[in-house]
């Protein structure tokens, strides 16, 4: 099992089964690591916010039709980052570009990166509250 400077996988546990973060792309968190490297804040990954299961997919599409159903969070390819503040909302969103990561959802609470070769690169977009 690879090491990381910040991050443990149980950090990204589906949150219904634990031991899911083992699922996440080893070199998805290297860059994600990298990316807190140069941030020089934590980063807490929200519940829900790393590797999903197909299980709990699903029934966060049921209760918000707004997610994506189609979620890179189902090949251990995207994190969600709290971000409590907007200092740290800079600190993360220019330690994720310095890292190389470019695709970036912004939120008032958390920042939602992937790294899904299978969707288009250098995109940023917000969520509505």
């Amino acid at each position: 099992m690879k090491n990381f400077r910040y991050f443990r996988l149980e950090e990204f546990d589906s949150p219904d089964e634990a031991g899911s973060g083992k699922n996440m792309d080893r070199e998805f968190v290297r860059l994600l690591d990298d990316a807190r490297h140069y941030a020089g804040v934590p980063f807490r990954i929200s519940s829900g916010g790393g590797f999903r299961t197909e299980a709990y997919n699903t029934d966060l599409v049921k209760r918000n039709p707004n997610a994506s159903r189609n979620s890179s969070h189902k090949r251990g390819l995207a994190a969600d980052i709290l971000t409590p503040d907007s200092s740290t909302r800079y600190n993360v969103l220019a330690g994720l570009l310095r890292a190389g990561l470019n695709r970036v959802g912004v939120s008032k609470n958390f920042i939602h990166v992937d790294d899904d070769e299978r969707k288009r690169p250098d995109v940023c977009w917000t969520y509505s509250s």
